[in-house]
């Protein structure tokens, strides 16, 4: 499941050609992730380790998730419990 998120949120990428002749990407859907890169193949797969990044962080705090072509990683998804230190 999480496989065919990440793959529908890349489908939704928006890349443009910067003045430089570089790339930048961003998924509208998730806000916050943007890549950039010498080509668009790099700008790509830049993004999709910005995406898998951002969404550990949101699933680790909790935080919802947008829903993707229906998919909707919230349903299910264990939210980890902060255990007290011991000392």
């Amino acid at each position: 499941m999480l496989s065919q998120y990440i793959e529908r949120a890349m489908s939704r990428a928006v890349y443009d050609q910067l003045e430089d002749k570089t790339y930048c990407g961003r998924i509208p859907d998730c806000p916050g992730t943007i890549a950039f890169g010498r080509t668009l193949y790099e700008c790509q797969n830049e993004l999709r380790l910005v995406l898998e990044g951002w969404l550990l962080v949101k699933i680790r705090h909790g935080d919802t998730l947008p829903v993707v072509d229906d998919i909707d990683l919230n349903k299910g998804i264990p939210v980890l419990k902060e255990t007290p230190a011991h000392g």
